[in-house]
Parts: C-alpha cells; structure tokens; sequence
C-alpha cells in the first residue's frame, strides 16, 4: 500500500506529526513549513529526517507545491486574527496572508490534495476566513466536516476547545457543521437579578458567578469518562518542587484567581503560552498537599493577617505543572523532548501554541476511513 504524502503548514513543534503517527496511518511527511526558528529547533529535534522549510508560506509558488505532490494537508494557521485579545481582524490581519495564499492556490493545484485538516480557534467558525475556505473547498468538489472538540470528549482532563475542519475529495460535496458541547463548555443558565435598578451591577451576580463555577468543576470531576489528572504527572522525584512553586507574592496577589486542581480532579483549565507569566486564565496550577481543602482555606483569608494568610496558601503547597506534565496532557508521547537550550519559558510558550494530539489523530483516523461521514 502505497503511504500518503502528507504536507505539514504551521508545523510548530510537530502536533500534527506526532498526530499522524497516534492514527497509524501509512504516511510519509513530504514538507514541513514554519517561521518560527524556536519552534523549528524543537521539530528538527524529534523529526530529523523530515524535510523541514524556514519560509513563509506565502513565499512557496504554485511550482514547489507541485512538486511535492502531496494527498493532504494538515494546518494549524495564526489563530490571533480570531481571538478577542488579536481583536479578531479576521482577513484584515496581515496573519492570514500566508492562510489565503494556500486557499487561493487549492484550485490551480495539478493535483489536488485527496483530505485536509485544519484546526484553529473557536471563534474560527464565523470569521470570513471560514467562509472563503469552505467557498473555495466546495468549489473544489470537497466535502467538509466542521465541529468543536475539547480533549475532554476523548477522555484527556484539559479543556481546550477547539475548531476542526475536516475535508475529503468526492463527487457529492456536502457542507456538515457538527458542534460538539458538554458541560465544560455550556455556558450557564441566565440569570434574573430580583434588583431593578438597570443602573448597578447586578448584587448577586459575583456570588452567583462563583457559585456557577464550583458546580460546573464538580460537574467536570464527577465524569467518569475523563482520566484523573494524576495519570499524567511526572513521577514526584523527576519534578524540582522548589521552582516550580508558586512564590508567596504571587499567592499573596492572585489567590483568587487561581484555577486549583488536585491529582484527583478530572479538570484543568487550558494552557496558554502566557502560562507561569501571566495567572488568571493561562493555566490550572497543581495543589500537592492534600492534608488541607482548598474549601477550608479560602472562605477565611479576607479574616487572616497578610503573614498568616500566606502561610495558609503556601501550606497547600501549590504548584506549576511542568513543560513535561503540560505536553502529557495535550497527547504527546514520551519520545517528546525539548532540546536543551530551549529555556522552560519557551517550552510553555511553544506548547501554548500547539494542539492536542490524540484529538487530531481521532480526527485523522476518522477523515481517511470510507463512508464514515
């Protein structure tokens, strides 16, 4: 049987890669393409027989792509021009230059790629970038597949909802739009304040928010389907407790903002790169003394002195889950490794960036097998 070549755009540090060979499909990656030199260090460091390009996708002719003569593409583009923090530009972005380069070019391709798998934010899923792609791939006799996956549909503890397009070459092109929500992503019921003075911020709706937050956490911990966080630590002696603490100015100033997670729990927020630097939002952080409950702990820090209530914090021994732990829970294997000069900040920055593997490789198994949608 003859392996697919496969074509790798925006190939990071090789998710995608890593994807292909979790779907046991027969492959060979022909090209991967990306900028980023940290990113293509660490590629060139797990994949050094793979033929790696240090160019702009947009720099790459109609030619070369012929040349490489490929039956699919796999592609994680910029997803800034998406997202509220990139202030969601969309096709303004000068980001989905190299994104539109490849959309133009599908048609006038001699042969055209048999599949395609894109992954991007959410958010992606109404950006006029969407639209153009799916135009474009109808018009190319594709048939297309959206849907909303989180690794915790596949039983990974993380949340990291994300936008998957799936495209396969037919006869018949249909356009399905599968939306796949669970209880992590719901958003919760509205809410009438009993106030109705329209001028003030609803009274109860901090308390209520709150109060939301802690069910839907029991909600998530209480799924079965979804692996214990523990199954994915570094064993306790592999991991330097002291730098991987949370320092007491830290406790001291964003305790409450802080998404606390046990080795029992089967939760965590989703890591971004601006974990360890920024704390609301970027990341769950790893409670390692399980003497005390976080419940017991926090109701009565606002009665605590300023040294009391750091000694309470610092007694649950919070920490930062490792590059390691962080790449274990976005489906990498063992055989991952960071070269050595790429410094712990990176290695957070970098896999922020990247995706879930043993989602992709489900999705990769699911685009190539016949009749399945």
């Amino acid at each position: 049987r003859r392996r697919m070549r496969v074509l790798e755009l925006y190939s990071g540090i090789g998710g995608m890669h890593y994807a292909l060979i979790e779907s046991n499909l027969s492959y060979q990656v022909v090209a991967a393409v990306d900028i980023n030199t940290t990113a293509n260090q660490v590629y060139t460091h797990n994949f050094p027989n793979t033929a790696l390009l240090n160019k702009t996708i947009e720099g790459i002719t109609l030619e070369e792509f012929n040349k490489l003569s490929f039956d699919m593409i796999l592609m994680s583009p910029p997803c800034q021009p998406f997202t509220r923090i990139g202030l969601q530009r969309d096709l303004d972005d000068p980001r989905t230059k190299s994104f539109l380069h490849i959309v133009d070019l599908l048609p006038r391709l001699s042969k055209a790629p048999l599949y395609i798998l894109l992954e991007n934010v959410k958010g992606f899923e109404k950006s006029a970038a969407r639209e153009y792609l799916v135009k474009t791939l109808r018009e190319c006799q594709y048939t297309v597949q959206e849907m909303m996956v989180s690794p915790t549909h596949v039983g990974i503890p993380n949340s990291r909802l994300r936008y998957y397009l799936m495209a396969k070459r037919s006869a018949q092109q249909k356009v399905r739009i599968q939306e796949k929500v669970v209880a992590e992503d719901a958003p919760p019921a509205p809410h009438i304040c009993p106030s109705q003075d329209k001028s003030h911020t609803c009274p109860c709706s901090t308390q209520l928010k709150a109060t939301l937050e802690v069910q839907k956490k029991q909600i998530q911990n209480s799924d079965l389907s979804v692996q214990q966080i523990q199954a994915f630590l570094e064993p306790q002696e592999d991991v330097h407790e002291p730098q991987h603490l949370l320092p007491p100015k830290t406790l001291l100033r964003y305790a409450q903002l802080l998404d606390i997670v046990r080795p029992s729990c089967r939760r965590s927020v989703c890591f971004t790169k601006g974990y360890r630097k920024y704390v609301e939002g970027t990341g769950s952080v790893l409670q390692c003394c399980l003497d005390t409950s976080v419940e017991d702990v926090f109701p009565s820090l606002d009665q605590c002195s300023e040294e009391e209530k750091v000694q309470r914090l610092l007694d649950l021994k919070l920490r930062y889950f490792t590059p390691r732990e962080v790449a274990n829970l976005m489906g990498f294997p063992q055989s991952f490794t960071f070269p050595e000069s790429v410094s712990t900040k990176q290695q957070y920055r970098l896999l922020g960036n990247s995706l879930n593997v043993v989602v992709v490789a489900k999705l990769l198994q699911l685009l190539v097998t016949p009749d399945t949608w």
